[in-house]
């Protein structure tokens, strides 16, 4: 065997071979697709702004959980508050799989930067509706109506966002890289929960409990407004991925032409395998996202009896600690594989819940900043090869579709519902220890889906052409490629 071809990971050689034997010749020029170093970052950057703004939002409404409560639910219990305030918020997830349902299609047909546009449009708009809405005191029960209403408009926007955002990065970027870049998008992702509650955080410290129930909980959703003019700037200035501009084969065109007409039947009557190993994935990830996140907080200053200041600072950090190392542990998946990374932190889950949360419930500082930052790693390493997973388990042309139905049913039925349920369940049975069961939990789901996921590490995208990051790279390939059809050829050949 060529060294070469022995250095390239199996799940690499195993793809090119098939293309090979395919094509029945070695890669040429067009076959290889070089990826524009400027459109590359244009995209990443575009596509990590949408999430950066989408989860500042989140942030800010996790941390206001309980000023929402009684702003708009000031006749209830303080315990009954809360859970009133996170069932709106769940409200949001709810309809995520209708916007799934929606976005998708649309954007397998029209592209993925037009529905990318839209759904930043819509994501800012409902933002900052929050944030003009009146109290309770002010017009009754128009006030949670119409939070409830501006929480399902987030929640459509957001069906077609995260799915279509990691669809675009990962048709842009180079095999190679994939998982360093996709991270990016998580990157965003708590770049934008950590500003979210930074902000909060200084608002607390800033201002009194009557401004802050006065006008203070508004400011954080006003500033949505100008953030999603940039971001909506941003993402009508990008160029569409390369792998939808060009279906692979004759095949692929085919199945977009039929997707279009009854995409979701097509998705679960053909794709039904990658589409539960993706909801099991997504499970894993959003459980242990939503808990950190949107529970924590609460949990502390209502279960614990903390100060808000200090649940809020000691989230903050596990947010900081988490972008500080997302992009390593992307950038490691690219190089030891997907797989292994999911593994590990999925066993991790389940035997270390437990010791962190009784760390957290612990008195004095350090105790709960560990269980907080043990947390903070095992959310880091489901996050960072997320982005670059779940889209190479679908064909180009259902792909967006197939995101939006996968990881938005998932989400609605077990992420953005996990604060609700969490808080309920230590409500009935007094048990604090609680959110460490169902994070045991996930961890069990996460593990067994594991050993059904495929490898797709340096793997190019289903129907898409091998993508490479420089003309350099791309000799590189097709000398390879030579190598590799010719050792093929002869090995067929002498069995």
């Amino acid at each position: 065997m060529p060294k070469a071809v022995a250095e390239m990971p199996r799940q690499v050689r195993e793809e090119l071979t098939r293309r090979l034997r395919r094509n029945k010749r070695a890669f040429r020029k067009e076959d290889v697709q070089v990826v524009e170093p400027p459109l590359l970052k244009r995209a990443v950057g575009a596509s990590a702004l949408g999430n950066c703004m989408e989860w500042f939002d989140f942030g800010v409404y996790s941390y206001l959980a309980a000023t929402i409560g009684k702003v708009f639910f000031p006749g209830a219990s303080p315990g009954a508050q809360v859970i009133s305030s996170f069932a709106t918020f769940a409200a949001a997830f709810v309809v995520r799989p209708l916007g799934g349902l929606v976005f998708g299609p649309l954007g397998d047909r029209l592209g993925r930067q037009k529905v990318l546009a839209t759904t930043m449009i819509m994501m800012a708009a409902g933002t900052f509706a929050i944030g003009l809405i009146p109290s309770y005191a002010t017009i009754g029960i128009a006030a949670p109506i119409l939070l409830l209403l501006a929480r399902m408009v987030q929640g459509f926007s957001t069906g077609g966002e995260y799915g279509g955002a990691t669809t675009f990065v990962a048709e842009y970027s180079p095999d190679r890289r994939r998982g360093f870049l996709s991270s990016w998008l998580d990157f965003g992702t708590f770049v934008g929960y950590a500003l979210g509650s930074a902000l909060v955080t200084l608002l607390n410290f800033l201002l009194t409990d009557a401004e802050m129930l006065s006008w203070g909980w508004r400011v954080p959703f006003l500033i949505a407004g100008p953030l999603g003019v940039i971001g909506l700037y941003m993402r009508l200035k990008l160029e569409e991925s390369p792998a939808f501009q060009q279906q692979l084969d004759e095949h692929e065109q085919s199945l977009a032409q039929e997707s279009a007409g009854s995409e979701f039947k097509t998705i679960v009557r053909s794709h039904w395998r990658p589409l539960l190993v993706c909801m099991g994935l997504v499970l894993l990830y959003n459980v242990t996202n939503y808990m950190v996140t949107g529970f924590l907080p609460t949990y502390q200053t209502e279960t614990l009896g903390r100060s808000s200041s200090s649940a809020d600072v000691l989230v903050l950090i596990g947010m900081v600690w988490i972008v500080l190392l997302i992009t390593f542990i992307g950038r490691f998946s690219d190089r030891i594989g997907r797989r292994p990374v999911y593994a590990v932190s999925a066993a991790a889950m389940i035997v270390l819940a437990v010791p962190s949360f009784l760390l957290i419930r612990m008195e004095g500082t350090w105790p709960p900043v560990l269980g907080v930052l043990i947390l903070s790693t095992l959310l880091a390493c489901f996050a960072a090869p997320s982005a670059a997973t779940l889209p190479a388990l679908f064909p180009t042309a259902v792909r967006y579709a197939a995101m939006g139905i996968g990881f938005n049913f998932a989400v609605a039925a077990f992420g953005g519902t996990t604060p609700l349920v969490t808080e309920a369940l230590v409500n009935t049975t007094g048990n604090d220890l609680m959110p460490a069961y169902y994070l045991m939990l996930a961890g069990v789901i996460g593990l067994v889906t594991v050993k059904f996921l495929p490898e797709s590490a340096q793997v190019p995208l289903n129907g898409s052409q091998p993508m490479v990051g420089s003309k350099e790279e791309q000799r590189e390939l097709i000398t390879t490629s030579k190598e590799l059809y010719h050792f093929s050829r002869e090995y067929s050949r002498t069995g």
